[in-house]
């Protein structure tokens, strides 16, 4: 036993949900139809591209790989991710550890998101009953041998939750696509409460990890975007991609033709397919050298998508669907896409 003291979460009080005041409502999301506002002529360029890419994807049964930051749920593009997947052009959705919080919420009682501004100062922060309840539905799920993006999932879709028909957890495990979660301790609110199991989760998401590893042996000819994540996304990516490459130079194959692209709201300054230097403070900002420089330095190609989620994602979506119906109308023996 440690000899430096911890904290007693028996003194902790949890409070139901129906006291908290939400930031965020179901009103909120986008519905799956609705006209974004117009971005420049580049990001609609790179987003056509992008659209291509997709659909090449799925045509070759490569992976499209999403990992993404828990603010896209909150930007309300659930209705477009969902029907991305359901065409089977996002072959694998990850979150961070605030992604299933904000999903599972938001299809129990149609709302999320609390102010931290007003729960910090009380103590309130985090602690809510409802919430809590996931770590015994991930406690479950990892006795039972599943990840922890499916064990929530699976909870979701069994449930009789009003809203779980926007639900993107529920979804994959509907139409069989992984959902996987990639937790740091101590990150999250579930870890405040009483009933965190810290090795049920932990084995969850590193399952859940192995799964992303496995997408990405399959990423020859395929799509990776990271979606409003500076720090999960091009991190998870990184050690699963080095992992896939390990396997494959043994068995003589190569995974690096394919396409990345990183959609944030951070600007970048200058080329972003090259390295900024050490004395540019973006040098540490992981999307720009990870995922728009190193990993595609042996053939792949990347995108930059600077602008809201609430813009660019419905924007994705629609440039996919366009690449959709070019390919339908092009003769049978045309390959519409030349990219490897």
């Amino acid at each position: 036993m440690s000899r430096f003291p911890h904290f007693d979460r028996r003194r902790l009080l949890v409070k139901p949900l129906d006291q908290r005041i939400h930031d965020l409502s179901h009103d909120h999301l986008l519905e799956l139809d609705a006209q974004p506002e117009p971005l420049g002529d580049d990001a609609r360029r790179d987003l056509a591209t992008l659209g291509r890419r997709l659909v090449a994807a799925r045509r070759r049964g490569a992976s499209t790989l999403v990992l993404m930051g828990a603010h896209v749920l909150r930007a309300g593009v659930q209705r477009q991710l969902i029907d991305l997947l359901e065409r089977g052009l996002i072959t694998h959705v990850g979150m961070n550890g605030a992604g299933p919080i904000h999903d599972y919420e938001m299809s129990r009682i149609g709302a999320t998101t609390e102010s931290v501004a007003r729960y910090i100062r009380t103590g309130e922060f985090g602690l809510w009953r409802e919430t809590g309840e996931l770590n015994d539905v991930i406690r479950t799920g990892a006795a039972a041998g599943l990840g922890l993006g499916e064990s929530v999932g699976r909870a979701i879709l069994e449930s009789d939750f009003p809203y779980r028909h926007t639900s993107i957890l529920a979804a994959c495990v509907k139409h069989n696509v992984p959902a996987t979660v990639h937790v740091g301790i101590g990150y999250d609110i579930l870890h405040e409460h009483p009933n965190f199991d810290a090795a049920a989760c932990g084995e969850a998401s590193y399952r859940d990890f192995l799964m992303v590893c496995d997408s990405v042996e399959r990423l020859e000819g395929g799509v990776f975007l990271c979606l409003g994540s500076a720090v999960m996304g091009p991190e998870v990516y990184l050690k699963a991609l080095s992992m896939a490459r390990n396997a494959a130079h043994q068995e003589g194959r190569h995974i690096n033709q394919f396409t990345t692209a990183a959609f944030d709201l951070i600007p970048i300054a200058g080329n972003f397919h090259e390295e900024a230097s050490k004395s540019n403070p973006q040098y540490y900002y992981r999307p720009w050298k990870t995922i728009l420089v190193r990993t595609v330095a042996d053939g792949g190609e990347s995108f930059y998508v600077c602008g809201d989620h609430r813009q660019t994602v419905p924007s994705l979506r629609q440039a996919a669907l366009a690449a959709e119906q070019s390919q339908d109308l092009a003769p049978p023996a045309a390959d519409t896409d030349n990219t490897a």
